[in-house]
């Protein structure tokens, strides 16, 4: 026993102990940040790459450093979001200048790409972001709430079904017939074109939610009335009753001219 404890007294023990403790200490510590640190240098080069890919293909007109130029708004502060959806529906780059930039199909860039050119537009300054899965889910909205508040914010400009319609000076609202609903939440919380921007005071992130619910629900759903005749409202229901109205007056005097006859 004497000489068991002499053992553990020696004073190489305390510097083993010591040493086993930092290895231990060393190796947690490791395990711990090199996916934080793997998840850095991946982010790093993707900005990268997105950066090469804005001077090759976006810097003619926003310049070398997003500043905006040739009648081309500066990027820094649009977010990841604008890029995504500018450049996702194929609006950007611009074919050719014109009142608004139209949706273009197919898309110029692969996902990746337009990833990384979002990841380095976000980088200049801060802006909305790319939303979650969870964030346009329309499974997880309310479509009667979605309803109120589209035909309240948006139908003036977008029609009670979202079929779109003219505005001034060449620009028109888009249709929302097969936009995403990553899209659609994007374009609430950038403002495209004319659009407004609809902040989360403004409409809640809850509330953007229900309306993706409720456009989805409309390009689903069957026209409950019969015959949707286009969606446009007074504009085709008027003219179908002026065809119809008109036809039958013809038939009257026709018939009354051939009785009289």
């Amino acid at each position: 026993m004497t000489a068991l404890a002499a053992r553990r007294r020696h004073p190489l023990a305390t510097a083993i102990l010591v040493m086993i403790g930092l290895i231990v200490t060393g190796v947690l510590y490791a395990a711990a940040t090199s996916g934080k640190a793997a998840a850095a240098v991946s982010a790093a080069d993707e900005i990268e790459a997105g950066k090469k890919l804005f001077l090759a293909n976006c810097s003619t007109c926003h310049g070398l450093n997003a500043e905006g130029r040739r009648n081309a708004p500066s990027l820094v502060g649009v977010g990841a979001a604008a890029v995504d959806f500018q450049v996702g529906t194929g609006r950007m780059p611009m074919a050719a200048t014109g009142p608004q930039a139209p949706k273009v199909s197919p898309v110029r860039y692969t996902q990746d790409e337009i990833k990384a050119m979002a990841a380095y537009v976000a980088s200049l300054g801060p802006g909305p972001a790319i939303p979650s899965a969870e964030d346009v889910d329309p499974a997880k909205g309310d479509v009667a709430m979605g309803s109120l508040i589209f035909r309240t914010n948006c139908a003036m400009c977008h029609n009670f079904a979202g079929k779109g319609g003219a505005l001034t000076r060449g620009k028109y609202a888009a249709g929302l017939e097969g936009v995403t609903p990553e899209h659609i939440y994007e374009a609430m919380v950038t403002g495209p074109q004319s659009m407004p921007v609809f902040t989360d005071q403004t409409i809640s992130p809850e509330n953007k939610r229900d309306i993706i619910a409720f456009l989805q629900s409309v390009e689903e759903a069957p026209a409950p009335g019969g015959l949707s005749l286009g969606s446009f409202g007074p504009v085709t229901e008027g003219l179908v009753a002026w065809l119809a109205g008109l036809g039958l007056l013809v038939g009257c005097a026709v018939w009354l001219g051939a009785k009289s006859s």
